[in-house]
């Protein structure tokens, strides 16, 4: 027992460790937003690769109309925050929820709610191409 104890402590450490050698974050502040890299790797798809964000909103911010080069899929991990896509009504999600933004889509978001706010984006796009294009 006290083997598979030792046994599951080693793997943690050595799990925890690999993951902070894989993440190394790279962190862009921008007026209440601040965006940590968390995974950039290549797709099977020629010229296509994966991108993931934590995006960091401070109360009342507004990330300005912008698009990206492929699809987005965000998931709220924090607080309130109303997307306004083009051509749709706006649409506030709150910690748990999903939302699908297909690709070139010009997009605002802000922090309705009285707290920090934050969101796990997915980004499914084309290499070498700008991430962010402020409209």
């Amino acid at each position: 027992m006290e083997t598979a104890r030792m046994m599951v402590a080693a793997v943690l450490i050595v799990g925890t460790g690999l993951t902070l050698a894989v993440a190394q974050p790279e962190e862009a502040r921008l007026g209440g937003v601040q965006r940590i890299d968390l995974l950039r790797n290549d797709l099977s798809i020629s010229g296509r690769e994966v991108i993931q964000v934590l995006v960091q909103f401070a109360p009342g911010v507004v990330a300005p109309r912008h698009s990206h080069p492929g699809e987005e899929i965000v998931y709220v991990v924090e607080g309130s925050l109303e997307y306004a896509l083009e051509s749709k009504p706006p649409v506030t999600l709150e910690a748990g929820d999903v939302l699908f933004i297909p690709k070139g889509t010009t997009h605002a978001v802000k922090n309705v709610g009285s707290g920090n706010a934050a969101e796990l984006a997915t980004y499914i796009v084309e290499k070498n191409k700008p991430l962010v294009v402020i409209k």
